[in-house]
């Protein structure tokens, strides 16, 4: 069984109704299939519904379903006050400012729209990678 299928299988035994949909578990999978490409990449479930991603115990993003009962579900990434800014304000339906981290700058990049721009979500993973991993880790990517 791959990594990531158990984890989603562990991780959503631990969440109470309402669980994920289909679609979104599917979204959680290409996610985490993306995420085994980052060099000491860590994933560990983060209270009933959330899962931190993590690089020599350096957060770089939360997977976030339903936080606080908001009914989003999005990936929260580290990143720049300025940059989070930039992206928030060319498109408000995509990327908003996540409550508790946003004033850090990190950004959401939401999860549960109709369709999802994979390619972003990805740029967004890989920045807020860049910004916590070790120079030698992070030059991995390049």
């Amino acid at each position: 069984m791959p990594i990531e299928s158990a984890l989603i299988r562990d991780y959503l035994a631990g969440i109470p109704p309402p669980r994920p949909s289909k679609r979104d578990q599917q979204r959680l999978a290409k996610l985490l299939d993306f995420c085994e490409g980052l060099p000491e990449l860590k994933i560990t479930p983060v209270g009933e519904r959330h899962l931190s991603l993590a690089v020599r115990r350096k957060t770089l993003a939360y997977y976030m379903h339903d936080h606080h009962g908001d009914g989003r579900v999005c990936i929260c990434c580290k990143s720049t006050a300025a940059r989070q800014r930039e992206l928030v304000s060319a498109d408000p339906q995509r990327y908003y400012v996540p409550a508790y981290l946003g004033v850090q700058g990190w950004v959401s990049v939401s999860l549960d729209l109709p369709r999802i721009d994979w390619d972003a979500v990805f740029e967004r993973l890989i920045e807020a990678y860049r910004l916590q991993a070790p120079r030698r880790l992070a030059e991995e990517l390049a």
